[in-house]
């Protein structure tokens, strides 16, 4: 539970700071381009978001860091020669990239060139990417564990191009990244619809509003595609997590996808299931009597009911997402100004990208279990032996913490998306959207 609390917090975070790094690069290069300010007045903006948000993953990043060595010692024991050097790679190649052009981004105005700027948004968002790209190949590797062998119960490398590109590495990366840009495209909608309700919103509201719109539209459902492929690979790799997440307790052809349910894995059954006839054979193997194991077929399989549940919020939240980002979409195709409707709309959804995110790591993890190395090392094998007392109190202190640090990350978001425009001024010199013609010191 500790730990699920610390990976929760933590992921926050990096599902925001990929996406949003990308969207500041892009931001700088419109200004670059155009010499529009409003685009530079988005990017001052939003780098600040940006380096808070970076500043909370490190520190939630450090506190699982310890994490690794009080809880779960067995694990690097045992398969420290893979998660070592990964994590290593990590910081060496991604972290220090990220903090060092960082400071330009925020400090660099008037002391460096344009283009100097430009290319230090650049590299900070190639860090970010970088750095998805070790933690979820060491993730992908834990869950589809290839290129090793074992000697004395040590996890040793044979192949390091088998151990970074495991079987579900491409399919876990590509989903993550797509997460993070979604998710960071309805922060910065659901914050500019905000400012604009409250009528506190400058020259670059409606660009920042634009600019998330058209991402959301666009991924959303590419990212059911991806989303299809990697269920394709889970299972061919984990069918027990598959089987967790569709509630199927004996293997059957033809399968019923269950909207609604409450597994009870005591009896072996989902009590009040609303069922849709062949989907599940049809979405798992893409055709109508495809055959899907079921749970009785695994010694070993996860909680039901946490999976299960994970996967349709997660389900849920994606097909909201969906549905109001072409909603907005088709508002912007029509150049039309968003009515109060789809503003309030966007405002309620600013987060939702967190709740698909959370979910979805929770059918990840959880999933997994009872492995922490999925066929490899269970993780009550490599749990530390703290007394329940210990663990107790440090778990309430973790989460007194986290609940703290996010209360004060959303009230400092509000305060800055609540301050007028004109208070965010660098010149002064008033600047004009072309779109709409709203006017602002800048």
């Amino acid at each position: 539970m500790q730990f699920a609390a610390n990976i929760t917090f933590h992921i926050l975070f990096p599902s925001i700071s990929i996406g949003l790094a990308w969207v500041l690069f892009y931001f700088r290069a419109r200004f670059t381009l155009s010499g529009e300010r409003a685009w530079e007045f988005a990017y001052y903006f939003w780098v600040k978001v940006f380096a808070l948000t970076f500043a909370m993953g490190v520190v939630s990043g450090i506190t699982m860091s310890f994490q690794f060595g009080t809880n779960w010692p067995g694990f690097m024991e045992r398969a420290g020669n893979v998660a070592g050097p990964l994590l290593g790679y990590e910081v060496l190649t991604a972290f220090f990239l990220e903090a060092s052009f960082l400071g330009i981004m925020l400090f660099g105005k008037d002391r460096v060139s344009n283009r100097m700027h430009l290319v230090a948004s650049f590299l900070v968002a190639f860090g970010t990417l970088l750095s998805a790209f070790w933690i979820l190949s060491l993730n992908s590797w834990m869950q589809t564990p290839s290129g090793f062998s074992m000697e004395n119960g040590r996890v040793m490398v044979d192949s390091w191009w088998a151990v970074i590109f495991n079987p579900s590495f491409p399919y876990r990366f590509i989903h993550m990244t797509l997460a993070s840009f979604l998710t960071t495209a309805f922060l910065i909608t659901g914050v500019s619809a905000w400012r604009r309700r409250k009528k506190v919103d400058g020259p670059a509201t409606w660009n920042v509003m634009k600019t998330g719109i058209v991402i959301a539209a666009v991924l959303a459902p590419v990212q059911i595609l991806v989303g299809d492929l990697h269920g394709l690979n889970t299972l061919e790799h984990q069918p027990a997590k598959i089987a967790a997440m569709e509630a199927i307790w004996e293997t059957e052809r033809g399968a019923s996808f269950t909207v609604f349910g409450l597994p009870d894995e005591e009896s072996r059954e989902t009590r009040f299931a609303l069922k849709i006839p062949y989907a599940a054979s049809w979405i798992l193997t893409h055709e109508l009597d495809g055959e899907v194991r079921g749970l009785s077929e695994f010694a070993d399989h996860p909680p039901v009911g946490w999976v299960f549940w994970s996967f349709r919020v997660m389900l849920a939240v994606g097909s909201l997402m969906l549905l109001v980002s072409w909603w907005a979409a088709w508002h912007v195709w029509r150049d039309r100004v968003p009515g109060p409707a789809l503003l309030r709309a966007l405002s309620w959804m600013t987060f939702s990208g967190w709740v698909a995110v959370v979910a979805g790591w929770y059918v990840t993890e959880i999933g997994r279990q009872p492995w922490i190395v999925d066929g490899v090392l269970r993780t009550a094998d490599v749990v530390a032996d703290h007394a329940s007392a210990t663990l107790t109190g440090t778990l309430l202190g973790y989460v007194a913490l986290y609940v703290f640090l996010l209360m004060a990350y959303i009230g400092a978001l509000r305060y800055l998306a609540s301050k007028p425009a004109a208070s965010l001024a660098t010149k002064k010199q008033p600047i004009v959207s072309q779109q709409h013609g709203t006017e602002g010191a800048h």
